[in-house]
């Protein structure tokens, strides 16, 4: 299988899919064995008899557990779209906290197909349309091969009670206009890469996006005019503070394309956003600034970070899966810096359901609040801060 997901997308999975991989190894094998999983007979001298009806799996039966994923984002994995469902279904309650609906996952370039355990199964996982997932809305629908009944749903969101994101739509198609600018008054001599870095270095200069990197994706040039591609919705509507913005001596325009069909926007121009971000008064359309990824300067930095949110007490009952929380844990945790010790408390214990990193200096205990303040785990929005080292010594929690 592909090496797991790089750490900036372990806001929605705190495991490396090999446990759930070896456990359903393990399980098809043993269905696959007759007797539940003990050692066959001999065969010899046997007469061989024909496939009683009805038994094996037919195409269409397949089709029947299967579910099309659309609306995927960059970077989505088949072992971390694959777990992700599985937790969220789980946490919905549409199986039971033991149960792994999801077997296997199939992903494309902006799509997946995933195969349920049974009909039934998958009947129940469609009520997860419009899941929110790394900024995207997953489109969660029976595929185009399905000729069975219809089956009424929810959505997650009914499901829930949360609100759809901001921007956010459940049409894919939409949801691509939502992430689009026209960028106007282009010259010949602008490339699409300059465009690409000119203006995301841009965004980032003046805090206009929400995560690390550069938030355009891709662009395309046509003639006297382009259109770029942003991450999400948010920062699309942030960029449209760009427009006005001087490039090669000219003076470009960045609006909504004309198949934008939502709300109108409130922004500035760059001349306004520039001004704000010099006097320390940036407002993006009327609202407050992003909150910042680093803790306040008040806080007294320590080497031990506290993780809030992330866990719940089903997750801490199986020995098993607590010790793979626990190893994969600690190999994602590592990456911000020397990683001493990992305490994660069981059900009944005192910080039960928050996670203790113990990192070998301040520095790096401040970059992983960094990496993981304000990210979102299985719906939930993680809290990272910093805790008293006395306190962790002495397992005071």
């Amino acid at each position: 299988p592909p090496p797991p997901p790089p750490f900036p997308r372990w806001q929605h999975s705190y495991l490396t899919m090999s446990y759930y991989q070896r456990r359903e190894r393990s399980r098809s094998r043993e269905r696959d064995m007759p007797g539940g999983g003990m050692a066959p007979p001999p065969m010899n001298n046997l007469p061989s008899f024909a496939p009683l009806a009805g038994m094996g799996n037919s195409a269409q039966e397949k089709i029947n557990r299967e579910l099309f994923v659309g609306n995927t984002p960059p970077g989505t994995t088949e072992m971390l779209l694959l777990h992700f469902l599985n937790a969220a279904v789980r946490r919905v309650k549409l199986v039971q906290p033991h149960e792994t609906p999801i077997l296997n996952c199939r992903v494309n370039s902006k799509f997946a197909f995933v195969e349920l355990t049974s009909a039934d199964v998958a009947n129940k996982v469609l009520n997860i349309n419009g899941i929110p997932f790394l900024g995207a809305v997953l489109k969660v629908s029976r595929p185009s091969k399905y000729v069975g009944p219809h089956t009424p749903a929810k959505s997650w969101q009914e499901l829930t009670g949360q609100a759809l994101p901001s921007g956010a739509v459940l049409d894919a198609e939409q949801e691509k206009i939502s992430r689009e600018l026209f960028v106007g008054n282009t010259t010949p001599e602008m490339s699409e890469g300059m465009l690409v870095e000119f203006l995301g270095n841009a965004m980032e200069q003046v805090g206009l996006n929400i995560m690390a990197g550069n938030p355009i994706n891709a662009c395309r040039v046509s003639g006297k005019f382009a259109f770029i591609e942003l991450r999400t919705p948010q920062e699309a509507a942030n960029a449209l503070n760009l427009n006005n913005i001087p490039f090669m001596g000219a003076q470009l325009r960045v609006g909504r394309p004309s198949k934008w069909t939502g709300p109108t926007d409130h922004h500035g121009n760059w001349e306004d956003i520039l001004a704000k971000y010099m006097s320390g008064e940036l407002q993006l359309g009327g609202a407050a600034p992003p909150p910042p990824v680093a803790p306040p300067p008040t806080t007294l930095a320590t080497r031990v970070v506290e993780l809030k949110n992330m866990l719940t007490d089903e997750d801490l009952v199986n020995e098993e899966e607590y010790n793979d929380i626990l190893e994969d844990t600690r190999e994602e945790c590592g990456q911000f810096g020397q990683l001493i010790s990992l305490h994660i408390p069981k059900k009944g214990e005192a910080g039960a359901t928050k996670i203790y990193l113990e990192y070998g200096s301040n520095e790096d205990a401040a970059k992983a609040i960094a990496g993981l303040e304000g990210r979102t785990f299985d719906g939930r929005q993680v809290m990272a801060a910093y805790f008293d080292e006395a306190k962790f010594a002495k397992k005071e929690f």
